[in-house]
């Protein structure tokens, strides 16, 4: 499967006017998606850091990810600024994690049972 995932807010951190070298990681998310990662699905991260100012994050960016150490396909800046996306493949991000990362826990934990 191919997976686009956003960073701030979905991976991080992110109050509106918090500078991005402030975020602090949420590992379990990035556990969740190296995992499947190494499962062999493509994890592309892209951000909309800078985009409403033309301001280029992209350095900020990849050194976060890497202390994080965040697996990735792709990452990339320039993700347009908006209010809304409207898509039917789409998923919130507090949905995805209720329902895709509690069956991952489940079954990781069923592992360590056997």
């Amino acid at each position: 499967m191919i997976y686009y995932v956003d960073i701030d807010g979905t991976i991080c951190t992110w109050a509106h006017g918090m500078p991005y070298a402030d975020a602090e990681p949420y590992m379990d998310r990035i556990a969740h998606f190296n995992n499947l990662f190494d499962q062999g699905h493509e994890i592309h991260y892209w951000t909309a850091r800078g985009s409403l100012h033309g301001e280029d994050y992209l350095d900020i960016t990849l050194r976060q990810l890497r202390n994080w150490g965040v697996k990735a396909t792709s990452i990339s800046t320039g993700k347009p600024h908006y209010d809304y996306w409207i898509d039917d493949k789409a998923k919130n991000v507090d949905d995805y994690f209720d329902k895709e990362f509690k069956r991952d826990l489940e079954t990781i934990q069923q592992i360590d049972l056997l």
